[in-house]
Formats: structure tokens, C-alpha cells, sequence
């Protein structure tokens, strides 16, 4: 029974960081958003909520993996913990910066942090259970591309 609470905690955590973001995306979407010249390679807006659903699940199933594991490295476990937790409160905070204060400039500087600390907590996680880094890497390339499509933004949008 405590794992699946803390599967739970887990995976409805992360989810719940994206749900709490939502506010800002969406009230920007049909006004600011909307005006903005994008790429061609910009995904329809429809794209982004299945995609973030299924990568916040996948946080979600990697950090339970880490939470429950049997390692002998408390510490490690911590650590990695650590910069998940950071790394997540960067995820939330883009919406903010990029959406809410119609900012591509500080979203870019914000994802740029982001995709490092997506890496080190990899790294960090990798040490732990290979399977939990492994479950982020969908992530790290949804925010790589979604790193080209913020400078693209920026850059047509000076």
C-alpha cells in the first residue's frame, strides 16, 4: 500500500505541476500567443497538452523509481531527488515567464537552465536506476526541441 501512495504521489505531483501552469498558457494562447511569429515547424497548439500529459507521467513513474529504490547511497538518493524537484520548479516556472509575462526572452534563459539540470538529474538518477534516467529521455528531447522553438520565437519575434 505505500508504494502505490507513493506511486501515486509521484506521478499525480508532476501532473499537477503541469495543471498548475496551465493558467498562464492558456489565457495567453488566443491573445499574446497568437500574434507571435513561429516557425513552421511549431506544433498546433492542440500538440502540447497529450504531449506534456505523457511526459509529466513519465517524471512522474522516473522519480517514483528513484523514491522507492533500495539503494544503499541515501544521500545520492537525496541529491538526485534534489535537482528533479528544482528542475520541475523551472518546468512550471517557463509557463510563467514565457506565457503569463509574455516574456520569450526570460522562458529562453529559464529553458536553457532547465535542459541542464534535466541532464544532471539523468546523470544523477542513472546511478540509481538506469530505467528512471532512461524514462527522461523523451523529456530531455521534448525540451530541446522545445528550446530551438523558444529561440526561434525570440529570434522572429525581435
Amino acid at each position: 500500500m505505500q508504494k502505490l501512495f507513493k506511486f501515486l504521489v509521484s506521478v499525480i505531483g508532476c501532473e499537477l505541476a503541469g495543471i498548475a501552469a496551465t493558467p498562464f498558457t492558456l489565457s495567453a494562447i488566443p491573445t499574446w500567443y497568437q500574434t507571435l511569429n513561429k516557425p513552421i515547424f511549431s506544433p498546433p497548439n492542440w500538440v502540447f497538452g497529450p504531449v506534456w500529459t505523457i511526459l509529466y507521467f513519465l517524471m512522474g513513474l522516473a522519480v517514483y523509481l528513484i523514491w522507492t529504490s533500495k539503494t544503499k547511497n541515501q544521500k545520492l538518493k537525496q541529491v538526485g531527488l534534489k535537482y528533479f524537484s528544482i528542475q520541475l520548479g523551472l518546468n512550471f516556472l517557463w509557463s510563467i515567464l514565457f506565457f503569463g509575462l509574455h516574456s520569450p526572452i526570460l522562458g529562453m534563459i529559464d529553458i536553457i537552465i532547465l535542459w541542464i539540470l534535466i541532464l544532471i538529474t539523468m546523470m544523477k538518477f542513472h546511478k540509481i536506476s538506469k530505467t528512471a534516467s532512461y524514462l527522461l529521455i523523451p523529456y530531455l528531447l521534448w525540451v530541446s526541441f522545445a528550446t530551438v522553438l523558444n529561440l526561434t520565437i525570440v529570434v522572429l519575434n525581435r
